[in-house]
C-alpha cells in the first residue's frame, strides 16, 4: 500500500508542478507575482475539496494522497510565495508585499474552508445518488 500511495504522489506531483510551472509561463510578463497567487489560491480550494470528500466518501487513499499531497503540493509553492512578498517589498513598496501575503494567506485560508464544504456536500449528494 505504501508504495502505491508513494508512486501516486510522485505522479501527482509532477503533474502538479508541470501545471504551476505552465501558469506562470503564461502570466510572466505581468511583473507580478500573480502566477503564484493564482496557483496557491487554485490550489488551496482543491486540496479543501479533496479533504472534504475523503472525509466522507471510501476513495481509495492512494487516490486521495496522489490528488492531495502529489498534485496540490506540487501545484502550490510556500517558498515561491516568501521569495515573491521579498521581492514585492524590495522592488515595489511594503504595502504591495503585505496586500500580496494577505490575499495569499487569508485567501488561501478561506478557499480551503470552502472547499472542505464544497468537497463534503459533493461527496454526500454522490453517496445518496449511489444509494438510490
Amino acid at each position: 500500500m505504501i508504495y502505491k500511495n508513494i508512486a501516486a504522489i510522485a505522479a501527482g506531483g509532477a503533474i502538479g508542478a508541470v501545471f504551476r510551472y505552465l501558469i506562470n509561463l503564461q502570466l510572466l510578463s505581468t511583473g507580478l507575482p500573480t502566477g503564484t497567487v493564482i496557483e496557491n489560491l487554485t490550489g488551496s480550494l482543491m486540496l479543501g475539496m479533496v479533504t472534504g470528500w475523503m472525509l466522507h466518501s471510501s476513495t481509495r487513499e492512494w487516490i486521495n494522497k496522489g490528488i492531495g499531497v502529489g498534485f496540490c503540493g506540487g501545484f502550490t509553492t510556500m517558498s515561491t510565495l516568501a521569495s515573491d512578498s521579498f521581492v514585492l517589498g524590495s522592488q515595489f513598496s511594503f504595502m504591495a508585499s503585505v496586500i500580496y501575503l494577505t490575499v495569499s494567506l487569508f485567501g488561501g485560508v478561506l478557499l480551503a474552508f470552502g472547499g472542505l464544504i464544497l468537497g463534503t456536500q459533493w461527496s454526500e449528494s454522490y453517496r445518496k445518488v449511489r444509494e438510490s
